[in-house]
């Protein structure tokens, strides 16, 4: 199925995209030990969200999309199976969890204290995260560059 842009609904990574994910892994593998762990790091969360069922996948791929778009110094990995997004020093800063994972009625995308989200003595850490659309996408760019500035 081909990939709708953003003012549409998203039906999944298209083969273009899919493809330049492998170039990336092959990319990293060719930087030696270190560009292999990241590479590895980066098809474990891959394959992660391929196991997803549809509707979470579709989902997952686009937080995946967002995230290394808004936040490309954060490394995808996965965590505790499921695909996250650490800095440089190995930390998690947000990682999205299916609902399929615990039989929710809905997908979150969660961060962890490694994330600049401090906002006074109270702050939100997970966000629902049920249907894909442009607000959607413009909240989790937001959302990304503040966890990481």
């Amino acid at each position: 199925m081909p990939t709708k842009n953003s003012q549409t609904e998203p039906a999944g990574f298209s083969a273009e995209e899919r493809a330049a994910m492998k170039e990336r892994a092959a990319e990293l593998r060719a930087e030696g030990k270190k560009g292999a762990k990241k590479a590895d790091d980066l098809q474990a969360a891959l394959d992660s969200i391929a196991k997803m069922a549809p509707e979470d996948r579709e989902l997952a791929e686009r937080v995946h999309m967002a995230v290394t778009t808004a936040a490309p110094e954060l490394s995808p990995k996965t965590w505790y199976g499921m695909p996250a997004y650490a800095n440089a020093d190995g930390k998690v800063v947000v990682a999205f969890k299916n609902s399929g994972k615990f039989n929710t009625r809905y997908s979150t995308l969660e961060f962890q204290d490694a994330a600049n989200l401090d906002d006074g003595d109270m702050w939100p850490v997970s966000y629902a995260l049920q249907k894909w659309s442009p607000v959607v996408e413009q909240k989790i760019v937001e959302l990304m560059k503040a966890a990481v500035s």
